[in-house]
């Protein structure tokens, strides 16, 4: 039996784990096989002996003054017959015979160590990897499961880059060696273990730390990134010394620095941008290489802004499926509309036509004798402009709700008096208004002008 304590210690040393907790876990899984096996509702503890590899299960029993349940309860008298130095509040333990324990409770065991060092092994590996996220490490893919693939990145542990962490642009084979960035670290669930990014923006900050020395001692600022993995990156920098060009460090001599970087991404085009603190010059460096004309914030508060450009610019702005303005937006963290310079001006026309098209407010004819009820029966009707009011005939004015024929002519004298001083020049705008009602009713008939022009608030109401 004393094979068993060795075979802990090396599994322990091949899983990275504690001894104790592999001890622990045979410890339990010896107890669900005993259950299993005896059933009942006994107290059952596991002794474990190192010297021997042995694990004695046993039954326990309180020992107390007066017995209520027989089942996990003795009396001292019984208790001192077991052992002369019992004690009341003290326990006995029964030993039971584990030769009893069948098949089924082996694979029982087996299956509940199994569970607990692989629990363990994923404590272990979280509270290895947890702090070092965002790291770069050089690791050896393994094998491959399902497009994702599984690399060695110590000689105890093994971590996962999914599909969807890589570039479209990269294949790897088995043995091929690889750097990448520790995205996250799981504790549970299907994918539990560290899991790898290549597409990721952290990979691509990690790389320009490494090649670029004003990076690593934060002489130059990474500020932004924003990147579709295999098409483009864009990232904005910021010098902390005047006298440190941003762009320029990490483009290096000739373009060395930024080339070394593109070829680990595979050709993946890179765009460095240097950060700004004013959005508007910001919006303008991040929609590079096109050229804008004028940018204006729309609202501030939702972060949304307008950029005008060459009509010959506009492509290039918004990129190939509008990845350019994507990524731009994303970089900056504002809403951004692009327009060309043409598009801006039908916009500026269409605005300018609307206003032209909607004419004097009705609340104008207030000052010229109507009514503020009548305006409001017609503002309900829908008629807004006088413009529109002028264009109707009596009769589609008195059939809307609310219009008597003493409020019609109120409507009429109103209308007149307000084109009054444009007769001579546009004398065809007041007639459709000036028109004489076809019949007007008794009330009509029998007012006068004079009536007409003192009191026509009191019409307009009776």
């Amino acid at each position: 039996m004393g094979t068993i304590y060795q075979s802990i210690e090396m599994l322990s040393k091949e899983k990275g784990i504690n001894p104790q907790v592999v001890i622990d876990a045979v410890k339990d899984a010896m107890l669900a096989a005993a259950r299993k096996q005896f059933k009942g509702n006994e107290e059952l503890v596991a002794d474990f002996d190192e010297k021997t590899g042995a694990i004695q299960i046993s039954a326990v029993k309180n020992i107390v003054e007066q017995v209520q349940d027989p089942v996990k309860e003795i009396s001292l008298g019984e208790a001192t017959d077991y052992d002369r130095t019992a004690q009341v509040g003290g326990q006995i333990k029964f030993p039971k015979k584990t030769e009893a324990l069948g098949r089924i409770s082996a694979q029982t065991a087996k299956q509940v160590i199994m569970q607990k060092v692989r629990e363990a092994e994923r404590d272990t590996i979280f509270n290895e990897f947890h702090n070092r996220v965002g790291e770069l490490v050089n690791c050896t893919v393994k094998r491959m499961e399902m497009g994702d693939l599984v690399c060695d990145v110590s000689s105890k542990t093994e971590a996962r880059l999914p599909k969807r962490e890589q570039s479209r642009l990269e294949s790897f084979q088995v043995g091929d060696r690889v750097r990448c960035v520790i995205k996250s670290v799981e504790r549970s669930g299907k994918n539990s273990g560290v899991i790898l990014s290549r597409a990721d923006c952290e990979f691509v900050k990690r790389l320009f730390e490494q090649e670029v020395p004003e990076i690593y001692d934060n002489t130059v600022v990474i500020k932004a990134c924003a990147r579709e993995a295999g098409e483009r990156t864009k990232i904005a920098v910021a010098s902390r010394d005047r006298d440190v060009d941003s762009v320029g460090a990490c483009v290096g001599m000739k373009g060395m620095r930024v080339q070394s970087i593109i070829r680990e991404l595979r050709g993946e085009k890179i765009d460095i941008i240097e950060h700004s603190e004013d959005p508007i010059q910001f919006a303008t460096h991040a929609l590079s290489p096109a050229k804008i004309s004028r940018v204006s914030v729309i609202d501030s508060n939702d972060r949304h802004m307008e950029v005008i450009v060459d009509d010959n610019q506009l492509s290039l702005a918004i990129g190939k499926k509008g990845q350019n303005v994507r990524l731009a937006a994303k970089l900056i963290g504002w809403k951004i509309d692009i327009k060309s310079e043409e598009e801006k001006r039908r916009e500026v026309e269409a605005q300018m036509a609307q206003l032209q098209v909607s004419g004097a407010p009705l609340s104008v004819l207030i000052d010229f004798g109507l009514p503020d009820k009548v305006v409001e029966r017609l503002f309900e009707a829908g008629i807004g402009t006088v413009e529109r009011l002028g264009a109707m005939t009596p009769e589609e004015i008195q059939a809307i709700p609310g219009i008597t024929a003493k409020a019609l002519e109120s409507i009429q004298y109103s209308v007149n008096a307000y084109y009054g001083p444009y007769e001579e020049e546009a004398p065809a705008e007041a007639a459709p208004a000036a028109e004489a009602p076809a019949e007007t009713g008794a009330a009509a008939a029998d007012a006068t002008p004079a009536a007409v022009e003192t009191e026509p608030e009191k019409e307009a109401e009776g």
